[in-house]
């Protein structure tokens, strides 16, 4: 058979490949001066963007606004000279990165300062005062880095604002973290601050599954029905048989599911404080109180006075104030006087002070009952600052009150027998029994009144005792829904976690005091005065959830969402 020849139309088959998509946008950088910037194209003559990258657009644009430039370039020459407009193009977009990373770090640096006058409840004008201090240092320190310290926004309008960026991210954190709460519990108190405005705080201590304790100051978007219970100050505004917020809390709940409630309680610190009234030591304290006032009045009597004591080297330099908001002041003001006795009594001498603390003093009956005065009020005040301790719970507060209230018993026995070896002035005396006998009373009166004001406590005993001791728990007294589970926890102990799980996430979540809230109006006070009337009450809330809370902001993420806010605008 003959070879089949190729007829005039037919041609020798070529192969052909497309050039890469890589391939393409080099050619038309080098042909139409064209760089790529993430998913944009930009003229590197002009810097004007266009968001398609295809040829059809980049060639009406240079022929549009760029007809004339290198047509008389050869297509070496129009190479190299694309080359230098990228290379330009890539150093102005390191150059404005490293702006906008300095940038980001000075706002995120602006954001930290702010933080930290917030948590400190320092003026928002020290800003200005720190960023002056940064600036003279590092002047001398370290010069080259001056200037990106100069560009840290510190301004007090700044400040303001950055404080409320942050409020807002922790409020994110605390309604983030309440949809893992499976039970929580309100601690509230109310105070004025310098303009009469009442100031309500409500803190919640949220537990989640991990038994993680969270407090903030802040409605979190919680479920009723996991509340278990709300501490105050035992207020009438509080604790209100009709219009009290406990009750309208309680309805409230139960309006949503009627067979819950919630246990309400009576900050223990408070109820504390109040016990003390029932020594009716009254014709004790007022002398003291009154010759502590006669001293410190007048200023030239307090400053002869301190000079005296001074002189004569005394065990302290002064007498102190009784202030009856402070629950440890009474104790500490009979204890100074006590010391300083001496020293008074020669003073008031010395001046020819006419008082009736002279003449107590002089009794040996009084004298005794004021040792009893120093020695019970001390005691006391160690009960008062162990139950201020960070992180207690309500079991562990009512452990110390219960132990107090046993110790009580045992110095009403011993002082009946003439034994005060517990107490630190008594113990050094020979009382006679009469009065021993009238101690005896007055502690007696005190254990009574700790027994009657905590009865809100004592009747969730038995759960604080399945809580602390379960594997010695009673089973029949015991909650029912708990019975069986105590059963099994006894048998194996393996299964003890199990049993924290359902139950003691209700009893961990518990306030026992308003302490809480008492610390924070202290900075309320320091935030709210007359040397910074200007502060609005947003921007006091603001500060107040920050230096309230344990939680930490994310600066980072804050900076982010500013940049986006300034994009979106």
């Amino acid at each position: 058979m003959g070879k089949l020849q190729p007829t005039g139309h037919m041609r020798p088959a070529k192969s052909f490949l497309w050039p890469s998509k890589t391939a393409r946008k080099i050619q038309w950088t080098n042909k139409y001066f064209f760089g790529n910037t993430g998913n944009k194209a930009v003229c590197l003559l002009c810097h004007e963007t266009i968001a398609v990258f295809k040829e059809y657009n980049l060639k009406r644009h240079h022929e549009t606004k760029h007809s004339e430039f290198g047509c008389k370039l050869s297509k070496e020459e129009r190479k190299i000279k694309a080359a230098e407009c990228v290379k330009r193009l890539k150093k102005q977009q390191t150059l404005l990165t490293k702006q906008s990373t300095l940038q980001n770090s000075a706002t995120e640096a602006s954001f930290m300062v702010a933080y930290n006058l917030a948590k400190r409840n320092t003026p928002f004008s020290d800003g200005e005062f720190i960023k002056q201090c940064m600036v003279e240092c590092l002047s001398v320190l370290c010069p080259d880095v001056r200037s990106k310290f100069e560009s840290i926004s510190l301004s007090r309008r700044t400040i303001v604002r950055r404080i409320d960026s942050i409020s807002d991210e922790l409020t994110e954190q605390l309604k983030t973290a309440s949809k893992d709460f499976v039970w929580f519990s309100l601690a509230l108190d109310e105070s004025t601050d310098n303009e009469d405005t009442a100031q309500l705080l409500i803190f919640i201590r949220g537990i989640n599954e991990n038994f993680c304790a969270v407090n903030c100051v802040e409605k979190s978007g919680l479920s009723w029905n996991k509340m278990a219970s709300v501490t105050t100050d035992g207020a009438r505004a509080f604790s209100g048989k009709n219009v009290g917020i406990v009750k309208l809390l309680k309805n409230k709940l139960q309006a949503q599911d009627t067979d819950s409630d919630i246990l309400s309680f009576h900050c223990i610190l408070h109820q504390e404080s109040l016990c003390k009234a029932a020594l009716d030591l009254k014709h004790v304290v007022d002398p003291i109180v009154s010759v502590v006032n006669t001293i410190r009045v007048r200023t030239i009597h307090h400053r002869q006075f301190k000079s005296f004591v001074e002189d004569v080297e005394a065990e302290y330099e002064d007498v102190i104030y009784h202030n009856s908001v402070r629950w440890l002041s009474l104790g500490k003001v009979i204890k100074r006087v006590w010391a300083l006795q001496n020293e008074i009594l020669l003073f008031l001498d010395m001046k020819e002070i006419s008082h009736d603390f002279v003449t107590k003093i002089g009794c040996e009956e009084w004298r005794y009952e004021m040792m009893f005065a120093a020695d019970v009020f001390e005691k006391l005040n160690e009960l008062n600052v162990t139950l201020q301790g960070k992180g207690l719970f309500a079991h562990e507060m009512w452990k110390h009150v219960k132990s107090f209230k046993a110790k009580l018993g045992l110095f009403a026995r011993q002082a009946g027998e003439g034994n005060f070896c517990h107490f630190r002035l008594l113990g050094k005396q020979k009382v006679p029994e009469s009065v021993s006998a009238k101690i005896r009373d007055h502690l007696q009166s005190l254990e009574d009144e700790v027994t009657r004001r905590f009865q809100d406590f004592k009747k969730i005993e038995p759960k604080f005792n399945l809580l602390s001791y379960p594997i010695t728990a009673d089973i029949d007294t015991a909650p029912e829904e708990l019975q069986l589970e105590l059963i099994n926890m006894q048998s194996d102990h393996t299964v003890k976690e199990m049993f924290n799980a359902k139950f003691a996430g209700k009893m961990f979540s518990i306030f026992g005091s308003t302490y809480i809230c008492e610390q924070s109006f202290s900075c309320l006070k320091i935030n709210k005065s007359k040397y910074r009337c200007s502060l609005t009450n947003i921007n006091l809330q603001a500060v107040m959830r920050i230096s309230t809370s344990n939680l930490t902001p994310d600066f980072k993420k804050i900076v982010e969402k500013c940049d986006r806010v300034h994009l979106s605008h």
